[in-house]
């Protein structure tokens, strides 16, 4: 999953209220035999991935339709195609309206630079579509977090993953979006049960994770999924690997 970008065109970060104060609920195992990691042992795991990569400190912007739509069209490229093509939409369409309203082929045709336009145009106009005649999610700021996941994967195309990128960089709100990246990392790391599924993922991640440290290792998951813990991992390169169950096991 491409990383957060900035801001682009117009959409300068803007403040929002904050969220309505709600306690960390406890989150049940899928698997009741499942022993999930000390916390210690999380925090070694985010510390050695602050040495390898540095501390990340999260800017929502604010904007949670700007979000929603970024991360639709992060799907199947990188980030760099998907900051161009979300540029040429909103310089061809300036407002959400205009976007949801535009021809079909001239929307596809802004979005072409990041691939899979066809089907990506179609997704956001429907997208839209369900955010009133006036798009508008800025109620999600103070909604609860159940109401608002539940809001947003309702969604036509809108799952776990994309709910929680809305959530926690648009305002902050605590979530780990879970890609194929966090996926693989976290589970040859033993953070979560093997073969768990994405939304299982998503859960143990946000139960183990120390409070606050949701972004941080959030984004140094996906760089060590890029750059050493890859389909074919560069174990030898890899500090973590003394804390690493997969490298025990297949080294």
């Amino acid at each position: 999953m491409p990383l957060p970008s900035r801001y682009s065109v117009d959409e300068r970060p803007r403040s929002f209220p904050p969220a309505p104060e709600e306690p960390r609920r406890r989150i049940p195992k899928r698997d009741p035999s499942w022993q999930r990691p000390a916390r210690r042992r999380v925090r070694a795991i985010r510390d050695r991935l602050r040495e390898m990569y540095g501390p990340k400190v999260n800017e929502p912007h604010g904007h949670p339709i700007a979000e929603l739509v970024r991360t639709v069209l992060s799907q199947n490229t990188n980030d760099r195609n998907r900051d161009v093509a979300y540029t040429r939409m909103r310089e061809a369409f300036p407002s959400w309206e205009e976007v949801r309203d535009a021809r079909r082929p001239d929307l596809e045709e802004a979005l072409r630079p990041g691939g899979l336009h066809q089907q990506k145009a179609p997704r956001i106009q429907h997208i839209l579509s369900q955010l009133g005649e006036h798009p508008d999610l800025d109620w999600l700021a103070t909604a609860s977090r159940d109401e608002a996941l539940a809001f947003l994967t309702d969604l036509p195309g809108v799952g776990r993953k994309t709910a929680a990128c809305v959530m926690i960089f648009t305002y902050d709100r605590p979530e780990i979006p879970v890609d194929t990246h966090v996926h693989r990392v976290g589970g040859r790391l033993g953070l979560f049960r093997p073969n768990a599924s994405f939304d299982e993922a998503h859960d143990e991640m946000l139960a183990i994770t120390p409070p606050g440290a949701e972004y941080e290792l959030h984004v140094n998951l996906i760089h060590h999924g890029r750059a050493l813990c890859r389909p074919r991992p560069r174990c030898g390169e890899c500090d973590l690997r003394r804390m690493c169950p997969w490298y025990r096991e297949n080294a």
